[in-house]
């Protein structure tokens, strides 16, 4: 019971949040400065009560936004405040949840939503995106100003914004991306450890070696720099338990925070694998009390127990990872207070929403086809086989692990069996990152994948997703 009740935390996690959340409603007209505005809050739900399972794609045309410093202190403004971004067309049915991280530490009342993620699921099955939102966005706040997105949150709680710190950044999603959000949940550190150690960890795709200050054990004192160690995560299928998952995708001391959001999809995927391998979704209702006293989240049971049913129709290689990257933003350093920011790019951003939040139409009457690669590996380095068939998922094609093979003698090799068009394979060859030089070319008519990808002891499995997104 321990094991399903923290699968169900870590599922919610991963696929439909965790956290702490009021319901997350529009912005409405906002009161004159002065005047108290209560706090919305989520009425509980009654056995009359109609819970809309999946949530509107739009919200609704007419909207007011509060004007520029409504709520908050007077600050100078370093740029001219934008126009609301146009709604983007989401199909309906599309239930749009926003993953928040923040990093408030036991005790503290302030802290920052420094992990965004957008997940959006597709109530037919066809397929869900995530899409990771940098914290230093520069945005404008509705009522506020323009600041980073990672306060919002904040703001919204601090200052009486409608809906609190939901409610706002809900709303900054909204005027500066142009996505509704539906749903909202945040996880803290101490809470993203304990779940992820309760169901004994994850077996994460490390697909970059990735080098790091970490503290020698959580309960040392971090003010203290003998405590410190320089730390690696090498590129293999490596099993984390939660410390080791908190540090790996919460550093960037190292990095930067395009790669940090590399790292969080990783475990995010590792997470949604081991939901699928525990099968904890015929529980999700005898245990929604357990949840909610955990982990407490705006998502109706309604409406979780029917995101959750879609989740073993949808593979990994149907979770489209994107990230607003450095393709769709620009450095910029704010001229009142010096701070390096990152400014949306919007025409880059609309085009990357485009090709995240396509789902293919399929014909119920026609059985689904999809370009499947077996994918062997070496027998001295197994690990590598995985490594590049996530990077194949992360493209959208679909894989099947083989045995490790004698042929994988050093050299990497995509052989065609003449079943597919060379226009599949040359995408087959550029998700891999390998030359022409690198096919090979069998007649076989009859071999039940199209393509086989021998991955030699040799590969290097390192790649970045988040740069050249949109196909």
């Amino acid at each position: 019971m321990i094991a399903r009740r923290a699968a169900l935390i870590l599922f919610a996690s991963a696929a439909a949040g965790c956290g702490l959340f009021q319901q997350s409603g529009a912005a409405v007209l906002p009161p004159p400065k002065g005047t108290p505005t209560p706090r919305s809050a989520t009425p509980p739900q009654s056995a009359a009560t109609t819970i809309p399972i999946l949530p509107p794609a739009t919200p609704a045309p007419s909207r007011v936004w509060p004007g520029p410093l409504t709520y908050g202190t007077v600050t100078p403004i370093p740029t001219e405040i934008p126009t609301p971004v146009e709604v983007f067309p989401f199909e309906a049915g599309v239930t749009n949840i926003l993953l928040i991280g923040s990093d408030r530490r036991p005790g503290a009342t302030s802290f920052r939503t420094d992990t965004l993620v957008l997940v959006s699921i597709h109530a037919g099955g066809r397929g869900a995106a995530l899409l990771s939102i940098p914290r230093d966005l520069f945005v404008y706040l509705p009522g506020f100003s323009m600041q980073r997105i990672n306060s919002a949150y904040t703001s919204g709680e601090q200052y009486g914004y409608p809906g609190g710190g939901p409610g706002l950044l809900a709303d900054t999603v909204l005027y500066n991306l142009g996505i509704p959000v539906h749903y909202q949940a945040r996880v803290e550190m101490d809470g993203f450890r304990r779940v992820i150690d309760t169901v004994g960890g994850l077996d994460v795709r490390v697909a970059c070696a990735y080098t790091d200050w970490r503290l020698r054990s959580p309960d040392l004192p971090p003010e203290d720099e003998a405590n410190w160690v320089m730390f690696t995560a090498p590129a293999a299928v490596v099993h984390m338990d939660g410390d080791y998952a908190l540090w790996y995708a919460r550093t960037r001391g190292h990095s930067s925070d395009f790669d940090r959001a590399r790292r969080q999809q990783e475990v995010l995927r590792a997470a949604y694998r081991q939901v699928l391998r525990l099968d904890l979704i015929p529980h999700i209702p005898e245990l929604y009390t357990e949840l909610s006293s955990s982990v407490s989240s705006d998502i109706p049971l309604a409406a979780l127990v029917e995101l959750a049913a879609l989740a073993p129709r949808i593979s990994p290689a149907e979770i489209h990872s994107r990230f607003l990257g450095r393709d769709q933003v620009t450095g910029w350093r704010v001229p009142v207070n010096g701070a390096q920011v990152l400014l949306p790019n919007a025409p880059a951003i609309r085009a990357l929403l485009e090709d995240a939040f396509r789902f293919e139409q399929t014909d119920p009457l026609v059985p689904q086809s999809y370009t499947t690669v077996e994918v062997v590996g070496p027998a001295s380095n197994p690990d590598l086989a995985l490594l590049a068939a996530e990077r194949l998922e992360y493209h959208e094609f679909r894989t099947h692990i083989g045995p490790t093979s004698d042929e994988a003698d050093g050299s990497t090799r995509l052989i065609d069996y003449g079943q597919a068009t060379a226009e599949v394979r040359d995408e087959l060859l550029s998700a891999l990152g390998l030359p022409a030089a690198a096919l090979e070319l069998r007649s076989d008519p009859i071999s039940p994948f199209p393509f086989r990808l021998v991955v030699g002891s040799s590969y290097d499995p390192c790649f970045d997703p988040t740069r050249g997104q949109v196909r």
